[in-house]
């Protein structure tokens, strides 16, 4: 098995489309489930030359998997925001880990970011353990910080350090 993150391209819009209009997944992502294609269009053509954005397509094996961002990346405290969707065919087999340690490389060794950190919902039980897993460190919880599915939700601020991340 063969992982590895790409760029985002324009080809992969209509994958990311499915992704970003599932109810259960957009909910852990704080965001709404109900994006229209052309609005991903423009987002995606008005988001290609910012510098404070990257964005990847997960691929195993050649197969779209998911996507991984790093946002609101900041040069001058050299920080970043780390964001991890695997499609469901794909979860449960490691993906999302080995996505994620490719993911800080990149933040690390090719951004030179300090520190990267996500927002995590408390009830997100897999995704707290692979976070944990890799080295992410609690650093606070936000309470009803977010809305997402008809209700407030609890998160949890976490971050991590180079030294920090468990190859």
């Amino acid at each position: 098995m063969e992982i590895k993150i790409r760029t985002l391209e324009r080809k992969d819009l209509d994958l990311v489309h499915k992704l970003d209009n599932e109810r259960t997944t957009m909910a852990f992502w704080f965001e709404e489930p109900y994006e229209s294609f052309d609005e991903l269009v423009s987002l995606y053509d008005k988001h290609i030359h910012d510098d404070r954005e990257r964005r990847f397509v997960v691929d195993k094996d050649g197969e779209f998997a998911g996507i991984l961002e790093l946002v609101d990346i900041d040069f001058i405290h050299r920080t970043t925001e780390i964001q991890i969707i695997i499609e469901k065919a794909f979860r449960g087999n490691g993906i999302a880990t080995i996505s994620m340690k490719k993911g800080l490389d990149y933040a690390f060794n090719t951004l030179n970011m300090y520190k990267v950190y996500l927002y995590v919902d408390v009830d997100n039980v897999k995704g707290l353990h692979i976070y944990k897993k890799i080295g992410f460190v609690e650093e606070g919880k936000l309470r009803k910080h977010f809305f997402a599915n008809g209700k407030y939700h609890d998160s949890y601020l976490m971050g991590i350090f180079r030294q920090e991340v468990k190859y």
